[in-house]
């Protein structure tokens, strides 16, 4: 399998992603498509990453266009096209267990066996959404959950970290749009609902601060002030913990927070993945300098 890692401006994460992917799936390949980073930190650790792995950044000899992240998940697809597994992750994740030649050969034939099936997750389900009453409908005959049609396709097609056969989507005309909704309306019309493995080895790090560079309002700095946000990495999986996961009755759904642990400390629970969430008067007031700010570039 191939791990696609997008970058931009996040240098710690990035190196700890990374090492992470070393630490549990040395067997892979990993190339970083970064966004330009001008961040001094992140800048020494693409140095740093350039010595085992490709690094391609705007300017690369690929000429493949970078912008934004999902015209560098377009970007990687292209230059993936003829992998055969591929699975795309951010900065500010990492892999928790090791993923081994059982599960990819698994992740493969799950592919082989849905000839629809886009996407796969190869993350955790997020603790909030237990909250929120998603439901996830466990499939026997695939060992795989999909969750349960809602009024948003949102999460149900497609997410921004997935696992992919780049052969099928050029095959069925996929390309990216610029924002998640789009892409889950264009997912929902080409493919099946996208699948969550039973046993993920893969997640979001929680209250991660907003991209470093980012123009900050008051309103998103008072909020991660509050929340806490910060720097907060899983501890990876025992042999104990990857068994339980693996033995767990279906019905038992893999929220991160009942299976993994940050170190050396977590953050409150539910984790949260958004600043904003649950914010409050700051959130109102995040959007009242965002909409005064656009006033005054037009003027």
């Amino acid at each position: 399998m191939i791990f696609c890692v997008f970058s931009f401006n996040r240098g710690m994460f990035l190196q700890n992603c990374i090492q992470s992917i070393e630490n549990c799936a040395g067997q892979s390949k990993i190339i970083v498509f970064d966004d330009n980073s001008d961040d001094p930190e992140t800048i020494e650790v693409l140095q740093q990453v350039k010595i085992k792995h490709t690094v391609i950044q705007p300017g690369h000899s690929s000429q493949h266009h970078l912008g934004g992240l999902y015209g560098n998940m377009q970007s990687a697809l292209e230059y993936c096209k003829d992998e055969d597994l591929v699975c795309y992750l951010q900065d500010d994740t990492q892999l928790v267990r090791p993923l081994t030649e059982r599960d990819i050969t698994n992740i493969d034939e799950i592919f082989n066996q849905l000839a629809h099936l886009g996407f796969l997750h190869p993350c955790f389900i997020r603790g909030i959404n237990r909250t929120r009453g998603a439901e996830y409908l466990y499939d026997k005959d695939t060992n795989l959950y999909f969750r349960a049609p809602t009024k948003r396709s949102t999460g149900r097609y497609f997410s921004a970290l997935l696992i992919m056969k780049p052969e099928r989507l050029l095959q069925s005309g996929w390309r990216f749009e610029s924002s998640e909704p789009k892409n889950s309306q264009q997912a929902e019309k080409l493919f099946q609902p996208m699948g969550y493995l039973f046993s993920p080895f893969a997640m979001w790090l929680p209250e991660v601060p907003a991209y470093r560079g980012k123009r900050k309002t008051l309103g998103l700095k008072l909020a991660e002030r509050k929340r806490g946000c910060g720097y907060f990495p899983f501890r990876q999986m025992t042999d104990e913990q990857v068994k339980a996961l693996n033995d767990r009755p279906s019905s038992e759904i893999p929220y991160a927070e009942d299976f993994l642990e940050c170190v050396p400390e977590s953050p409150k629970k539910p984790w949260a993945y958004n600043t904003l969430t649950g914010a409050g008067w700051m959130k109102t007031l995040n959007q009242l300098e965002i909409i005064a700010g656009r006033i005054l570039k037009r003027r």
